[in-house]
Order: structure tokens, then C-alpha cells, then sequence
């Protein structure tokens, strides 16, 4: 079915591009020997350009009595043929299809980064059953099926990696222009390419739960008819027909010239007015989507180019939303950093707590070596663990878990972790055999371009606002870290809610970016929600007006400028239309226009609209070189 549309869609493209040289060659051979021959040859460029023109305006009216610039542009064309002007009518006809192509070929450009995601869209699955290894559809895989997925193969689900150790391409999915390496427990992304080694992988997310169908929803929702200023020029133009009508007749009564009227109609044909927006939409949500924005409708940039604060959600939007082992703190002189490390991943080894699997894996990439083996594990619910490691008694947790041990825990060392807990940090006790040992510090890490983001964004003219569930230290500390004015700490969801509602009700539009569940409220209630599609939940990606797919935030403040940008460019655009048309119209009914030069001058008009609206596909990699 996709192939047949495709074909389809390429069939039409060529039939317009045919008739459209077939109708130039017309009005070619019509300027030198159209004197010469019993037949005008501009007919050819009526028939093949005009009659599809006339039927749309016939089949609205009928339809819906759509009143649009086909219904203007049928009438200035017959009303040509009447008096004679054939090569006029033709003219009219080649130009507005020419415009119509034109505008097809720019939204096509546009939205060609966006709708190639559909097509990457696994079609297969190697899954292993007890028969071996077999080949599916990958709309069939379940959750927990395990996949086999070789080199140069697409990934089909969501999942993790169970055995083997490879690298992907995430290209599709981050902008990563590198290979990541990825090896057991990772996880891995539909849509990715494996590039090098073999690997064994679990299903966890499958059909319309995967990473590249919840992209594809979001891309297939983009639609530029949805923002409010394309309704306004199509009310416009509703307008325009109308006045333009009047225009004729009245001009037609009062000099009497019929040839006069005809060419107010072909200038005022309001495409260049149609044309502005759209083209201009279309373009900024391709602009959008190279560098990592899946931009769900068009009224959303409209919106974006309106906020006045911008509100950041912490974890996992300007930090990773993974905490890290940040410092090693020994207070017992006969145990070193590294002994203090390695017996505190040996307790934690075992441990399916957050941060016992983030002390182990930050030992592991720190190149702490093998783990020491422990014995008798035991967790303690809201303490912490104990171990047996080489032959020691070792208890990790907070405070509690040393006085049920009879650990004390001397000023001296409270002084020394108070550092750690008023940056924001989560501290872990280690006392080994009955003696309090040191203690590790672990902290979520800012991303590298937080800082740099929030500069940017300033300089956008757009205050950022820090709204975060944290402790006041810990909000405090980032705040400060990231030149963050305005921070608001221990935020419920309902908090956020709150504080939006506030500044839009004092005139302020938000935009909040976020992430998790409990940020999907905020996004729903803000002027425009942004997401980190990558890390971010289901519900809070449908709760946004846009996605971000690689989670790199540096992209905002470009966004923020290019949504200005695009209005810009709208306006610009009506406004230039608006006036081409009044001037054409003046000189129409003086007399200095004829329908020929008229034809020209207006749809050269709808030709600018369209080149300018596509300056917007390159203004990105133009503007990013500026530092803008």
C-alpha cells in the first residue's frame, strides 16, 4: 500500500511537472507564431493548467461553497477567454500552477527529515523460540520474547541487551553522528541500526509502544492548517474574493472597459496572501526537526514565539536524572578512598536500590577493578545493606542503620557531610567492622550544556525559571550553578500547575520542559509544552505540544528564535503580499496593467512568498554560526 501511494504521489508530480512544460512551450510558441496559426496555442497551457483550477474552485463551491483563490483565479480566466486574452488566461493558469508546485516542492523539503522516521520502521524480528532462531513480523513481537539482532540489522522493538556487546547507530534517533557502544543492560532503541557485533536482546517495549511508533505518532500529528494565523489568511482571502468582485463590477461600470475589471481580478487573487503561511509553518517544523524537535502542530510555534518565561523541570531536563558517585569521603586513617570504595560497591553489589546500583556502576566505569566478593547479603529496607567482604562485617545506609549497629557517628564527620548535603547530595554511611569507616556522596549531574542553555536563553529575551520537586539546597545549588534567577523547590505536580496558572493569569505565557510523569500536567497547562522525548515518559511526550528527541537542550534557545522567526517571516510575507496586490490593483484600474502583466506580477508575488518562507529550512546552520 505504501508503495502504491508513493507511486501514486510521484505520478501525480510528474503529470504536473508535464503539463506544466507542455503549457510553457504553449505560451512560447503563442508569443512568436500564436498570429500565424488558426488556433491560439496558449490554448494548451488552458486546458492543462486552467481546467484542473476551474474544477477545484466548481467542486468547493458545490461541496462546501468554499469561497478560496481558486473561485477568483477560474473567474479571471474565463473572463480572459471572453474578451479574447487568451495568452493572459494561460499565462494566469501556468504561473498559479507553477506557484502550486512550487509550494508542494517546499513543503515536501520540509517535512522530508520529518517522514523519512515512517520509513524506517523495522519490517522483521529474529525471535528465538526452543526451535531456533526465526524470522517474524516485528508487529508481532511481544513483551519478554527474546530477539537476536546481527550487524547492519534495524532494531525492531524496544528493549535491553542481554548478552553480547556491540555498537549502534542512533543517528535516527539522537543526531548522534558516532556509534554508541552498548553491552549487557544497556538499553537499546527501535529504529537504531547495529552496526558491529552480534547481540541477544529482551523485548520491553513493542507496536505502538516502541521508541520510533511514538515518534511517527507525533510526526504524523504535525499540521501547519492548525495555527491560528493560517485561518486568519484564509479568512482573508475569503475577503479578498469578495472585494475584488466588487472592484471589477464597479470599475467595469464607470469606465467601461470589461479588460480593466478582468485584470483586477487576476491581480487580486489572494495566493500570495494563502501562500505566506503555510509555506513558512512547514518549513520552520522541517528547520525543527534536523536538529531534534518534533514539532506536534504548527499553532505550537506560533505559541513558542509568544512566551515570555520558560520553565525547567530538574531531574533528567537539566541533569541527567542519574545520580553519581561525586565524592569519596574516608575518615578512618587505616582505610583508603579506593578500600572505602571497593567495600562500599561489594555491599551495594547485590542491592536492586537506585543507589546502590548507581554506586556500582560509577565504581565499575571509574576503573575501580573486579568487585570483592560478599557474602551474606542482607537489605534492610529504608537503611540500607550488609555484606561479608573479605572477611569484614560492612553495613552501608544512612544514619539509621548505624545506630541500630551502634556505629557512632561523631560530629567531626556530620560537619564533613553537611558540605555534601547542602549541595543537594544524597550521602551513604560505611561502617566496617563495628567502626565508622567514611562515606560517599552521590549527586545528579548537570548535563554540559545546562549552563550554556540558560545563557543562550536569556539572551533570547526569555526568563528561565527553575520549578523542581528537590529540597531547597538541592534546587538552590543548581539554581545558582546555572545562573538561574527564579527557582521554586518541593514542588507536587500541583505546584507547577499553580505557578503556571499564576503567570499566565498576570499576562506571562510559560513554556515548560520536562520530563517524567509527574511533569504531565504542567505540560498539558502551559502555553507550550516541551518534552524530552528521549528519557520521557509516554505520558508526559502526549501531554506536550513538542518532543525532544535527543534530550540535547542546547537546541532551546535556537528554537525559541526560530519560532520569532518564523512569525517574522509570516508577517513579512502578508505584508508584502498585501501591498503587491494594492499597488497591482491601483494600476489595474488606471488602465497600466493588462491581464498579461498583471498575471506576471502577481504570481512572481506568490514566487517570493515561497523562496522566502524556504530561507527558513537553512536558518538554523546560519544563525547557529552566529552564535545567535
Amino acid at each position: 500500500m505504501e508503495r502504491l501511494e508513493a507511486f501514486l504521489e510521484w505520478g501525480g508530480t510528474k503529470k504536473d511537472i508535464t503539463f506544466l512544460v507542455l503549457g510553457g512551450v504553449s505560451l512560447l510558441c503563442s508569443i512568436f507564431w500564436g498570429e500565424n496559426l488558426p488556433v491560439d496555442p496558449a490554448w494548451v497551457a488552458i486546458l492543462l493548467c486552467g481546467v484542473p483550477i476551474l474544477l477545484e474552485a466548481i467542486i468547493g463551491l458545490v461541496t462546501a461553497f468554499d469561497i478560496k483563490a481558486d473561485v477568483l483565479v477560474s473567474m479571471a480566466l474565463v473572463a480572459s477567454v471572453l474578451i479574447g486574452e487568451d495568452f493572459a488566461a494561460g499565462e494566469v493558469a501556468f504561473i498559479m500552477q507553477l506557484g502550486g508546485l512550487l509550494e508542494d516542492l517546499t513543503v515536501a523539503k520540509a517535512r522530508a527529515g520529518i517522514e523519512k522516521l515512517v520509513h524506517l520502521t523495522p519490517r522483521t524480528a529474529r525471535v528465538m523460540t526452543a526451535e531456533g532462531e526465526k524470522i517474524i513480523p516485528a508487529e508481532d513481537v511481544q513483551v519478554g520474547d527474546q530477539l537476536r539482532v546481527l550487524p547492519g540489522e534495524t532494531i525492531p522493538v524496544d528493549g535491553v541487551i542481554l548478552q553480547g556487546q556491540t555498537s549502534i547507530n542512533q543517528a535516527v534517533m539522537t543526531g548522534e553522528s558516532l556509534p554508541v557502544d552498548k553491552g549487557e543492560g544497556d538499553e537499546v532503541a527501535s529504529g537504531t541500526v547495529n552496526q558491529f557485533g552480534a547481540f541477544t536482546m529482551e523485548a520491553t517495549k513493542v507496536g505502538e509502544d516502541s521508541s520510533i511508533q511514538r515518534m511517527i505518532r507525533l510526526v504524523q500529528s504535525a499540521d501547519a492548517g492548525k495555527a491560528k494565523i493560517v485561518n486568519l489568511a484564509d479568512r482573508w482571502a475569503t475577503w479578498i474574493v469578495v472585494i475584488a468582485l466588487v472592484s471589477a463590477g464597479i470599475t467595469w461600470a464607470v469606465t467601461g472597459e470589461i479588460i480593466r475589471a478582468v485584470t483586477i481580478l487576476v491581480v487580486f487573487c489572494p495566493c500570495a496572501l494563502v501562500l505566506a503561511t503555510p509555506t513558512a509553518i512547514m518549513a520552520a517544523i522541517g528547520n525543527a526537526t534536523r536538529h531534534g524537535f518534533l514539532v506536534r502542530e504548527g499553532d505550537a510555534l506560533e505559541r513558542l514565539s509568544q512566551v515570555t518565561k520558560v520553565t525547567f523541570d530538574k531531574t533528567g531536563t537539566l541533569t541527567f536524572g542519574t545520580p553519581q558517585v561525586v565524592a569519596v569521603v574516608p575518615l578512618d586513617g587505616a582505610i583508603s578512598k579506593e578500600t572505602l570504595y571497593a567495600q562500599v560497591a561489594c555491599a551495594e553489589a547485590l542491592s536492586e536500590h537506585p543507589l546502590g546500583k548507581a554506586v556500582v556502576r560509577c565504581f565499575r566505569e571509574e576503573g575501580g577493578g573486579q568487585i570483592p566478593p560478599g557474602e551474606d547479603f542482607q537489605m534492610l529496607p529504608g537503611r540500607g545493606v550488609q555484606v561479608t567482604c573479605q572477611g569484614r562485617q560492612v553495613a552501608a545506609g544512612n544514619p539509621k542503620l548505624l545506630a541500630e549497629l551502634g556505629i557512632h557517628l561523631p560530629a567531626q564527620a556530620q560537619t564533613a557531610a553537611e558540605r555534601w548535603l547542602q549541595e543537594g547530595c544524597t550521602v551513604i554511611y560505611c561502617g566496617v567492622d563495628g567502626r565508622l569507616a567514611g562515606f560517599l556522596a552521590l549527586s545528579d549531574t548537570l548535563r554540559p550544556q545546562a549552563a550554556q542553555t540558560i545563557r543562550r536563553t536569556q539572551a533570547a529575551g526569555v526568563e528561565p525559571v527553575l520549578l523542581t520537586g528537590d529540597n531547597a539546597n538541592a534546587a538552590q545549588h543548581i539554581a545558582g550553578q546555572l545562573g538561574i534567577p527564579e527557582v521554586q523547590w518541593g514542588c507536587l505536580p500541583e505546584d507547577k500547575l499553580a505557578y503556571i496558572d499564576a503567570s499566565q493569569q498576570n499576562g506571562q505565557p510559560v513554556c515548560m520542559i520536562g520530563d517524567g510523569i509527574n511533569d504531565a500536567p504542567a505540560l498539558k497547562k502551559a502555553f507550550v509544552g516541551i518534552a524530552m522525548g528521549g528519557v520521557g515518559s509516554d505520558i508526559a511526550v502526549d501531554a506536550a505540544d513538542i518532543a525532544l528527541v535527543n534530550d540535547d537542550i542546547q537546541e532551546l534557545p535556537h528554537l525559541l528564535r526560530l519560532a520569532r522567526r518564523m512569525m517574522f517571516t509570516i508577517k513579512c510575507n502578508l505584508t508584502f503580499s498585501m501591498a503587491l496586490n494594492f499597488v497591482a490593483i491601483v494600476l489595474a484600474i488606471l488602465g497600466i496593467l493588462n491581464p498579461v502583466v498583471g498575471a506576471l506580477v502577481h504570481n512572481a508575488g506568490s514566487v517570493v512568498v515561497i523562496i522566502n518562507a524556504a530561507f527558513l529550512l537553512q536558518w538554523k546552520e546560519r544563525a547557529h554560526k552566529e552564535g545567535q
